[in-house]
């Protein structure tokens, strides 16, 4: 796991600010979670988020996919997700509860017939 400061170590004027940044996109993405067995988080105009898309359409798998902006829009957004995630990069995508990763993570298990 990656190592994160402990809430200890993040001084107490700015952790409300921290557990507050875009909290409602965080909200949103947690409900589709709960709500759909798979979920795609993405953003316009990227590639990786276009292919895992068509990955589990041609699965024939059913997804919820959401999308926040694109390079240069929303990123404050995504950047929130990057936070509560911990995954540096779009797509994420979550099967069953559990963030798996993105495109190529998706594929592996593709391959694998795990999902």
């Amino acid at each position: 796991m990656r190592k994160m400061l402990t809430h200890e170590h993040i001084h107490p004027t700015l952790r409300d600010q921290i557990n507050s940044f875009h909290s409602d996109i965080v909200a949103e993405v947690e409900t589709a979670v709960e709500q759909n067995r798979i979920v795609v988080v993405g953003m316009r105009w990227n590639d990786a988020v276009w292919q895992a898309c068509k990955n589990l359409t041609k699965a024939g798998l059913d997804f919820k996919y959401i999308e926040y902006g694109s390079y240069t829009s929303m990123w404050r957004k995504r950047l929130a997700l990057k936070m509560w995630t911990g995954w540096p990069t779009f797509p994420m995508i979550f099967v069953d509860q559990k963030l798996i990763g993105g495109n190529s993570d998706l594929k592996k298990l593709l391959a694998q017939n795990v999902i």
